[in-house]
């Protein structure tokens, strides 16, 4: 919009100037030819009333006068010549000033005789002034031609130029005052319509395909834009059909993976027992001395197994269980030191700068994280000669960051997408679902969980969460 204002008010201005100057040209024009018959009228009453015989020779002696007073009458310089283009006489006394040639050109003369009008218009520039010389010829009573007639006029438009400056300068006003309005309704406008585009936009850029979003409702908006909002909303409708059956099927995949996982690890001990059942069925003998130690080891055995079952029940019993937060006020210092001091090895520390860190957590859930990272660096000490677990608080404004390091060997690059998977260990025994649940716990406080990890020199968690 101020484009095509700045646009039209050149284009204008443009066409002004070239109107203004084609009537000037054609006002000079039109008084030159006024002035032209005016003069010539002059002239050939002069030359109808004289005394004199009339012709090329006489025209010295009969205008010798009358030429000053004819050039005052018409305010224009007049200048007679003979038929050859030589000068005869001049209204103007000061020839080295006037504008009064001395002898006309001979390609005037041709095209003075050439023109079907016996006259000639030249444009012609002297000290930076603009004139139209006019050529024309002095007839006698028989129109018989006597001689040439020369009209200098100076083309004077100093009045148009006025007025074209005023003109230019209103113009220049009116267009300034539509340029600021436009601005504002340019303004008011594009702001109309990218709000509500900018309302599209931030739906968008919120959707997600697992929460429940939106739909847009606009009340002012140009019909595109409602089209552009069905077509969001229609795709939200779409979008939350698709995220459910999607979840639905997500979590009958995940629930087929823990079956088969269940079913997995409780085998592993089922075979054994049924091995020390047939052997002690097939060696079992009422009689024999050492039937007493023979079904205490056969207990001990079966008792065994059994309570590896019991941790597998209870391992994916925990993972199940989403957690449930209770927040209350408590020091992350106390609870962090006090699960630590769960572990007997020597070379597990604790270090706070602080002795208290006030936070709305729940302690059980809080403890759960901190003990099984301490649990996983200790696991991941075998064969390391100087094994070493630190356990260190940091306080912020807003959130708390709890950092369990270790020396011990470390996670391969091959395996670290893996280590929040469920069902993922690189442990002989374990169900690898520790990380996975503390994760789960971590991120529905809105907190973050992440590692660094150097094969053989040691790895690094870092705990991050709200205190509200």
């Amino acid at each position: 919009m101020i484009l095509l204002i700045l646009i039209a008010s050149i284009l204008i201005a443009v066409v002004t100037i070239f109107q203004y100057n084609e009537q000037a040209e054609e006002y000079n024009t039109g008084r030159l030819e006024r002035k032209e018959r005016a003069i010539t009228h002059h002239f050939d009453v002069e030359i109808n009333n004289t005394t004199y015989q009339v012709g090329t020779n006489e025209l010295l002696t009969i205008f010798r006068k009358k030429i000053f007073e004819m050039s005052k009458v018409h305010n224009l310089e007049l200048g007679i010549y003979d038929l050859n283009g030589n000068f005869i006489i001049s209204s103007n006394r000061d020839f080295t000033k006037d504008t009064i040639v001395r002898k006309i050109e001979p390609a005037i003369l041709d095209k003075i005789e050439d023109a079907g009008s016996h006259r000639f218009v030249k444009r012609e520039e002297l000290n930076g002034k603009e004139y139209q010389s006019l050529y024309t010829y002095l007839f006698d009573q028989k129109s018989k031609p006597i001689g040439i007639l020369h009209l200098p006029y100076l083309e004077d438009s100093t009045e148009q130029d006025r007025e074209l400056k005023e003109f230019l300068s209103r113009l220049g006003l009116g267009f300034l005052v539509m340029f600021l309005v436009g601005l504002a309704l340019a303004y008011f406008i594009s702001s109309y319509i990218t709000r509500s585009i900018k309302t599209v936009s931030d739906k968008m850029s919120q959707t997600r395909i697992f929460k429940r979003n939106e739909k847009i409702v606009l009340k002012d908006a140009s019909s595109e834009i409602h089209n552009l909002v069905d077509s969001y909303n229609s795709m939200i409708d779409e979008l939350e059909e698709s995220a459910v059956k999607l979840a639905q099927s997500e979590r009958e995949q995940a629930w087929r993976e823990m079956a088969k996982q269940v079913a997995h690890e409780i085998k592993n001990p089922l075979t054994p027992m049924r091995l020390t059942v047939q052997s002690f069925e097939r060696k079992f003998d009422a009689n024999d001395p050492q039937i007493g130690k023979k079904l205490k080891e056969y207990s001990q055995t079966l008792i065994q197994q059994i309570d590896v079952m019991s941790s597998i029940a209870s391992a994916f019993s925990d993972f199940a269980k989403m957690p449930t937060s209770k927040r209350e006020r408590i020091n992350i210092v106390e609870v962090v030191k006090h699960a630590t001091e769960i572990f007997t090895e020597p070379y597990i520390s604790f270090i706070s700068d602080k002795k208290e860190i006030i936070a709305n957590l729940d302690k059980i859930q809080l403890t759960r994280i901190v003990t099984n990272l301490i649990k996983n660096a200790t696991q991941a000490m075998e064969g390391v000669e100087s094994p070493s677990v630190e356990i260190k608080l940091y306080d912020d404004e807003a959130t708390v960051k709890i950092v369990v390091s270790d020396n011990g060997k470390g996670i391969s690059e091959e395996t670290k997408d893996k280590v929040f998977e469920p069902k993922f260990t690189t442990k002989s025994s374990g169900m690898g679902l520790g990380l996975p649940m503390i994760k789960s716990i971590i991120e529905a406080y809105g907190g973050d969980i992440s590692f660094e990890s150097i094969v053989n020199k040691g790895t690094v968690f870092s705990v991050i969460l709200p205190k509200e």
